[in-house]
């Protein structure tokens, strides 16, 4: 019962804070806002460079941090379904910690497929955030020439926009990934202790909103030469 209990905590902690995160950067400076204006202006800039291989670099280097976590995951996902193979090995290595409390075989296997079920979601949050950075070098070869922008300032606006969103999914994705392994990294707490597990998964959700609405690093990208608020 308790188990389950904290399986519906954790993903009401999870939805609920997606959903949040979701409508406040809409109406609030948070890193997904400010870092979509840098984009859209890293393609306006780009619509004026004749040579544009530095861009397609950059674009490449996004695409290959999110190829390596999916590839990852699936070395996670493996893992864990051999470890619910191995239950009498991961029951005999907890029964050795002193602060684990004592589990069942079915509560073992219980717990891993939660938590491999964690890890495939994260896996197809990943692949399809790679392939919407693949369209979007399909987006970038299509971009206007800097001779066709200078005869139409509203095609380059308009192209830069639809380019800003395009990426801003795909990056949007990647941090749905990201913040399934945040939760899935706290879950393995719930091996040990289930209300050590609940105040983790609580702190995690904490911890993402502090660094997404409130951050050094949202403060610096934020700033401006008019803004008094830097620190």
């Amino acid at each position: 019962m308790l188990d389950s209990l904290a399986l519906i905590w954790m993903l009401s902690l999870w939805l609920g804070y997606t959903l949040l995160a979701s409508r406040l950067s809409k109406t609030h400076t948070c890193l997904a806002s400010v870092l979509k204006l840098y984009r859209k202006q890293w393609l306006l800039r780009m619509l004026k460079r004749g040579t544009r291989i530095a861009d397609a670099n950059l674009l490449d280097q996004l695409r290959s941090s999110v190829g390596f976590f999916a590839s990852t995951t699936i070395l996670v996902v493996a893992g864990l379904v051999t470890g619910m193979a191995a239950s009498d090995e991961g029951l005999s290595i907890l029964s050795h910690l002193p602060v684990s409390a004592a589990i069942t075989r079915e509560l073992w296997e219980y717990r891993m497929l939660v938590l491999t079920a964690i890890f495939i979601y994260a896996f197809f949050e990943f692949s399809w955030s790679l392939r919407l950075y693949n369209y979007c070098a399909v987006l970038m070869g299509s971009a206007p020439l800097p001779e066709e922008v200078r005869k139409s300032e509203a095609l380059g606006e308009a192209f830069a926009e639809k380019g800003a969103r395009t990426i801003s999914m795909a990056a949007t994705h990647f941090n749905y990934g990201l913040r399934a392994y945040y939760f899935g990294l706290a879950s393995l707490a719930w091996f040990i202790n289930v209300w050590f597990y609940l105040i983790l998964i609580t702190g995690v959700v904490v911890i993402l909103y502090q660094r997404e609405f409130h951050s050094r690093a949202l403060k610096t990208m934020a700033y401006s030469s008019t803004s008094d608020d830097f620190e």
